[in-house]
């Protein structure tokens, strides 16, 4: 019986048939983020490394964030790393963390219990789905010493600052004077992040502007 003849279409047909085109990611940058407080919870910063495709470091971030847990830092040095590719028009991203946690949460591993992290993890999810490509990995903490090593600058840089501020203190204001305060709120209180030397009885009026 003679054998049909493959349509021109069909898988394989002709010796020098064209592959179909493979869909091509982007160049991925990496970020080696990290966070830290000193007494958990305490004094927090985080740090973030990002380098380009070619492994060059294109920007070192690090910021102190007032009183926090550890892996509240964590979290707002991945945000932070997500928000460079956003200004910066990055569309891959591969990010190294030393937080089983926070990579495992992020890979939905495990669920976010902590009231403190929900809002910051479904913030980093919901950055990460304009990104065309987005990859979390765990690494060891000597492998992210760059991050770990920012963390620590921006904690040390505050701690300078504030021992400056009490070893020096600033005159007591003066009737009508107005000064600029950042306060927490926290168990139904405003806790000032500076100290104020204030005498006891005075009164201050407040204008609050709400950040996040």
């Amino acid at each position: 019986m003679a054998r049909r003849p493959q349509s021109p279409g069909a898988r394989g047909a002709g010796l020098f048939a064209e592959a179909e085109p493979e869909h091509k990611h982007p160049a991925a940058y990496q970020a080696n983020i990290d966070g830290g407080s000193r007494g958990n919870p305490g004094p927090a910063a985080y740090g973030v490394v990002i380098r380009d495709p070619q492994g060059e470091i294109v920007a070192k971030l690090k910021k102190y964030i007032g009183q926090n847990t550890n892996n509240v830092a964590e979290y707002f040095g991945l945000i932070a790393a997500l928000d460079y590719t956003q200004t910066h028009g990055v569309r891959a991203l591969r990010v190294l963390s030393d937080s089983e946690l926070l990579v495992k949460q992020m890979r939905g591993h495990y669920k976010v219990k902590s009231d403190d992290l929900r809002p910051l993890f479904e913030r980093a999810r919901k950055m990460t789905q304009s990104l065309e490509s987005f990859r979390i990995d765990h690494v060891f903490r000597e492998q992210n010493r760059e991050a770990d090593a920012l963390v620590n600058q921006a904690l040390d840089e505050t701690s300078r600052a504030n021992t400056a501020s009490s070893t020096n203190p600033q005159r007591p204001p003066t009737k009508d004077a107005t000064l600029r305060l950042v306060a927490r709120y926290k168990d139904g209180l405003l806790q000032p992040e500076t100290p104020l030397d204030l005498p006891d009885g005075t009164k201050v009026e407040l204008l609050l502007r709400i950040r996040k």
